[in-house]
């Protein structure tokens, strides 16, 4: 009976404690994890030189001074929102990006410096030039090109590359000059006092002979050449190296390299 009445009072003691706690206001601990929630600002400027998340979030706390990015006056920058967020977050700053963003533009304040803005206005035209030097007689490539605001440009100075390409030096150029076509020329295929093929084709018929060149010649110039036995003289036409041509297929490959040449003239080219 004793244990009885032991029991039923402690009964009512918990359901009293436990109608009292349903009436009284409760103060939960915040958990230490749980970070306030942040807003991002609207037309975010800096005026220094670093981006920080005291620029970009309304109350970034302790962490206003953690570096997001760095920025040149005058300059924007554009951040992506997700690396933002998560520089955020590890520094206990709880952005949410509920508008979604992916990017945030920031506008620096800072007046770009003086020599910078001359530098824009009055900043020289591009300028063919030679990114690697060259010696007389070597072919231009394409890779040997470039353009430079540095070089000055002559008044025979090309206006693409494809005016240069595939020609050859006339003499030893630097790499930084600008291109020049006076210091240029087609490419000789055909040297003095080299032993070349000399062929004859008609109707089927071919018939080559070795020969020793008198001059030297690029592909389509004409080339004078003697036979080595007969010590006749023959005119020929280079066609490639260690070739050339006589008869009908002469005159061809010389229709062909001037109506090659109109279509390259520098003049006709467009600026790129």
């Amino acid at each position: 009976m004793r244990a009885h009445l032991s029991f039923s009072r402690r009964a009512l003691r918990a359901l009293g404690l436990a109608c009292l706690l349903a009436v009284l206001p409760v103060a939960l601990p915040v958990p230490a994890w749980a970070h306030p929630v942040v807003d991002l600002l609207q037309d975010v400027t800096v005026s220094g030189p670093r981006v920080t998340l005291g620029d970009l979030f309304s109350d970034a706390g302790d962490a206003a001074g953690v570096v997001v990015a760095r920025i040149q006056p005058g300059q924007m920058v554009v951040l992506d929102a997700t690396q933002v967020q998560i520089i955020a977050r590890s520094n206990g700053v709880d952005w949410g990006n509920p508008a979604n963003l992916r990017r945030i533009s920031v506008q620096s304040s800072a007046p770009a410096p003086e020599a910078a803005r001359e530098h824009k206005v009055a900043r020289a035209p591009q300028v063919l030039t030679y990114l690697h030097s060259l010696n007389a007689g070597d072919v231009v490539h394409a890779e040997d090109l470039t353009w430079s605001h540095d070089a000055v440009a002559g008044a025979d100075a090309p206006r693409s590359p494809e005016a240069v390409i595939g020609m050859a030096a006339r003499r030893p150029l630097r790499e930084g000059d600008a291109v020049s076509l006076r210091d240029i020329s087609t490419p000789m295929v055909i040297r003095k006092d080299d032993v070349i093929a000399v062929t004859f084709s008609q109707d089927g018929l071919s018939l080559t002979l070795q020969a020793k060149a008198l001059a030297d010649a690029a592909a389509g110039q004409p080339v004078a050449v003697i036979n080595p036995a007969s010590k006749k003289i023959i005119q020929a036409v280079a066609a490639g190296p260690g070739q050339a041509l006589v008869g009908p297929a002469a005159d061809q490959i010389k229709a062909s390299v001037r109506l090659s040449s109109n279509f390259s003239d520098p003049s006709r080219l467009a600026l790129r």
